[in-house]
């Protein structure tokens, strides 16, 4: 019997077959789940004290801000505490996201040349880890809201759905920027300043409400602005969120999505040479 041959075409730009790709990448859960596992097992979050740290880590950077801003600045209470804490917790985890998807890619390369997978599952697996990372905050957190004093109700099972904006938006700019990062290797150099400028330019270290409506209006442009603000309404304050800010949060993390999967899965196969 002759062996298969298999042809190795020069690299178009277009989209794989959908369904066979999203079979493969099906197949292939348990193995994003595994490898997420032993990438956070090289990071030391598999001790105790490592996973003290994960959670130290914002809480202290929230301790430091609530200090010069509120105590220093000459007010504080405990619901601006619990604000920034929540809002910190969440902007970590697409934070984390961002920090793990920009060389998901290129820290891949001996991978990438010697096995045949969805390149996709890499980028992918850094959010799964930045959901593992957020998951222990979020028990920190409701001890925090227990001690601190603030309300609870119904409307806060609305953060199961922000959440879940939440993590569309962080693998959609996961896949969009480790795709980048493979033709554009500076930007894992200035993405430490991108965070931080969205770091303050979102309502965390402010509420939203506080701000001006003619600076609000700008901050359409910030796709975090209104997810951390509907974020912060449920799990602070135990109310409701504005629908147009859900909206708001929710286009945008529907457009980084699909639009990161598209520019990923047709540059997909370039990425070999490019490595």
């Amino acid at each position: 019997m002759d062996k298969p041959v298999t042809v190795y075409e020069p690299f178009r730009a277009g989209l794989p077959p959908m369904r066979e790709y999203a079979a493969a990448l099906w197949s292939r859960r348990t193995f994003i789940s595994e490898f997420s596992r032993s990438q956070l097992r090289e990071q030391n979050y598999g001790s105790v004290f490592g996973q003290l740290w994960l959670v130290l880590n914002p809480l202290l950077l929230s301790g430091v801000y609530f200090l010069l801003i509120y105590v220093i600045g000459g007010s504080s209470d405990a619901t601006r505490f619990g604000h920034l804490t929540a809002t910190l917790f969440l902007f970590y985890l697409i934070s984390n996201s961002l920090t793990g998807g920009v060389k998901a890619i290129t820290s891949g390369q001996r991978l990438i040349l010697n096995t045949s997978f969805p390149r996709i599952m890499l980028p992918i697996s850094a959010t799964v880890i930045a959901l593992f990372k957020f998951l222990p905050t979020v028990v920190v957190f409701m001890l925090i809201h227990v001690l601190i004093g603030l309300p609870f109700s119904w409307q806060m099972l609305w953060a199961f759905p922000i959440l879940l904006i939440a993590l569309v938006m962080a693998l959609g700019m996961a896949v969009l920027i480790s795709c980048i990062n493979v033709y554009f290797r500076d930007i894992s150099s200035i993405l430490p300043y991108l965070t931080r400028s969205l770091l303050y330019l979102s309502p965390i270290l402010y509420e939203a409400e506080n701000i001006s409506e003619s600076i609000k209006k700008f901050e359409i442009a910030n796709p975090l602005f209104y997810l951390l603000d509907s974020w912060s309404r449920v799990v602070v304050h135990a109310e409701a969120p504005v629908t147009s800010g859900l909206i708001h949060a929710s286009i945008w993390a529907f457009s980084l999505f699909l639009i990161g999967c598209y520019i990923f899965l047709s540059r997909e196969r370039d990425f070999a040479v490019r490595l």
